[in-house]
């Protein structure tokens, strides 16, 4: 059993239990904390219930304000305790990033009623040219239920969604386990960024370690399915362009 609860700054003092693995990277400390600042809701930590030992945690964001038509939701890290993996938290974690990301359940739908709403977008644009897109390996774990499923929040309305187009992710190309955890969860590679992890070689420096796979998943906006492709893996790109 576990709480999940609002990602703290100080949890970064903690948390060497679960980024104590070779997929994982550590950042600075200001970085967890610009983005606890300015993502709260996007960023999360999982506590045992009879024990404040995290479990696990997630820091996402979205960007770039909307009504940018590239505005997404973006999972920059997911990272999970060993004896905590294979009980389905990541997936509980993507649910609530996404749930996040798509439609805002605080606006009702008066479409068979002649009303109409607008959408909040409220939040700032951040974008850091020091590998601010994700470098961790997402989630070792796989898709089995979990007791937690915080889209009984969203459900409700306790949580301001931001009705994104799309939720990416960046994960090598080698890292075949998440890379399939992420397609049965619905999100595709849409194109290689060659040489995305250079300088954080620590597993290694083949072409599959060094580049990483930016994969999406498209929300209920994106009607047309226009920011996800099927022949992803042959798109080649640069770290400029994913950056620009």
């Amino acid at each position: 059993m576990s709480i999940i609860r609002p990602f703290e700054p100080t949890d970064i003092l903690r948390f060497n239990n679960v980024n104590s693995d070779a997929w994982t990277a550590t950042y600075h400390n200001g970085y967890y904390a610009s983005y606890t600042a300015q993502w709260p809701d996007f960023c999360v930590t999982v506590e045992g219930a009879f024990d404040d030992t995290i479990k696990a945690y997630m820091i996402a964001k979205h960007e770039p304000p909307a009504p940018d038509p590239q505005h997404h939701g973006h999972l920059t890290a997911l990272s999970i305790s060993p004896e905590y993996r294979s009980l389905g938290l990541a997936r509980v974690l993507m649910n609530l990033l996404e749930s996040l990301s798509g439609p805002n359940p605080r606006i009702h739908d008066h479409s068979n009623c002649g009303g109409h709403h607008g959408h909040d977008h409220s939040h700032d644009h951040s974008h850091n040219h020091d590998h601010s897109h994700s470098h961790h390996d997402h989630a070792h774990d796989h898709d089995h239920d979990h007791h937690h499923d915080h889209r009984s929040d969203i459900k409700e309305g306790n949580i301001d969604a931001v009705d994104a187009w799309f939720v990416d992710l960046f994960v090598r190309c080698n890292n075949t386990r998440a890379i399939e955890m992420y397609e049965k969860m619905g999100y595709s590679v849409y194109r290689r960024v060659v040489d995305y992890y250079h300088g954080m070689e620590g597993i290694g420096s083949t072409r599959d370690e060094l580049d990483g796979f930016d994969m999406r998943k498209s929300m209920p906006k994106d009607t047309t399915k226009r920011h996800v492709r099927s022949n992803g893996k042959d798109i080649l790109v640069s770290p400029d362009q994913v950056w620009a």
